[in-house]
């Protein structure tokens, strides 16, 4: 019997651990508030230039940052925006119309969209329903190898690195 609640006990001590290893941080940007629309400059009806972002809490042991723009309510499945990867430990802030290239100012990298672009595609849904738009920030404990990666490739690659996380919901409907 006391073998079967130590069992129990070590099997939530690893549960409550794993929780407790990935910690909290905050993302938001000047342009929108969390829950609030995306204003048309950052989406295909208007500029399609990336958003201004800015964060904080980026836990003492992080090697790198990521980020991914995704799209869960698109009729095709998760359509991946923007991915951003292997930013310096002490970045805070992506400044607004990020260029569009593999490589970022500054430091870090940028992966294929799901348009087979580098750097921000701004939300372009459909007409009809409104769409919520994922800014997920990562705080990753090495630096990321990918060549060009897309925003499955990234998430693959940040399984077991992730020591701190943020996210941000806007909206946008045409």
């Amino acid at each position: 019997m006391i073998t079967r609640w130590l069992r129990i006990l070590i099997v939530l001590a690893t549960i409550v651990g794993s929780a407790m290893s990935v910690q909290a941080m905050e993302l938001s940007s000047p342009a929108f508030g969390p829950g609030q629309p995306i204003p048309v400059k950052y989406t295909c009806a208007g500029k399609d230039v990336s958003p201004p972002l800015n964060w904080h809490g980026v836990p003492p042991r992080t090697e790198s940052l990521a980020l991914i723009l995704s799209d869960p309510d698109s009729p095709g499945g998760r359509f991946v925006h923007w991915v951003v990867y292997n930013l310096p430990a002490k970045t805070n802030e992506l400044g607004e119309d990020l260029n569009k290239t593999p490589v970022v100012a500054g430091g870090g990298q940028q992966g294929q969209n799901s348009r087979h672009g580098y750097g921000y595609s701004g939300p372009c849904p459909p007409p009809g329903r409104v769409h919520h738009y994922h800014f997920d920030l990562y705080a990753v404990d090495k630096p990321i190898t990918l060549e060009g990666g897309t925003g499955p490739q990234l998430r693959e690659a940040l399984k077991g690195h992730v020591i701190g996380q943020a996210e941000l919901v806007g909206t946008f409907g045409r």
